[in-house]
């Protein structure tokens, strides 16, 4: 997917994009490429790749929750390159956005990048996302928590359920088949405060494979004990 059939996919679903936008994708395929030869980002570095399999991936989820809303906060656990929080900050700027991301390097980068686009209202924080869950300054005070392909749904829930506010939505983007993995979290997404409410499934353009985007709506508060100690989500999942 080269960029002009890029916009034109986005234009088809409904999304105009200026020229100010395609710029600033088009500076974020050159720093993830230079930036890639330092510290590995992604596998994924052609450039009609990254525009199909980063870009409009990640705006994908635009498609089926409203971003336009006013001004509302969404927490990106686990962004590595900036997926899917950047592309969908580039298309709906008065997003606020918040990066949590384990790796400092990631951070950096992430960093320069948003000053290379000059985007505003975007924050980074190097930490683990089961510390920064328990930090009373974040916690429960997110409109849209979001993760993209970083672990199975019943330790993803407790990175971000306690990180959504209530009335909030925790949005999971996956690229496998999530039956399974919703039948395992089914537990933990009740004991975090989530239900679920919605799975959409679609193929990306050019058979580039097929995609799941799961919406979990927050009911109740997070007990106080979730999440629990650094890497004991992973080993032990609800």
């Amino acid at each position: 997917m080269n960029p002009e059939e890029f916009k034109k996919a986005l234009e088809d679903k409904g999304m105009t994009v200026t020229e100010k936008q395609m710029e600033q994708f088009d500076q974020y395929l050159k720093l993830l490429q230079e930036w890639n030869e330092k510290i590995n980002l992604t596998a994924i570095t052609q450039k009609e790749e990254v525009y199909l399999k980063h870009f409009y991936d990640s705006i994908t989820a635009g498609l089926y929750v409203d971003f336009k809303n006013g001004v509302q906060s969404l927490c990106d656990v686990g962004a590595g390159a900036g997926f899917p929080s950047i592309p969908l900050k580039i298309m709906f700027p008065q997003l606020e956005v918040t990066i949590v991301d384990s790796l400092n390097k990631r951070i950096q980068f992430l960093t320069l990048l948003a000053e290379t686009l000059g985007l505003e209202g975007v924050h980074f924080y190097h930490d683990r996302a089961e510390t920064f869950g328990q930090n009373k300054q974040f916690r429960e005070s997110f409109d849209f928590v979001t993760a993209r392909a970083v672990a199975r749904m019943s330790v993803l829930a407790e990175l971000c359920l306690p990180l959504t506010k209530k009335g909030g939505l925790f949005i999971a983007l996956k690229a496998s088949n999530t039956k399974e993995e919703m039948d395992e979290g089914q537990k933990a997404i009740a004991t975090l405060g989530g239900k679920f409410r919605e799975e959409f499934v679609f193929e990306l353009p050019h058979e580039a494979g097929e995609r799941h985007i799961v919406l979990i709506d927050k009911k109740k508060e997070t007990p106080k004990k979730y999440p629990r100690k650094p890497g004991t989500p992973n080993k032990n999942p609800l």
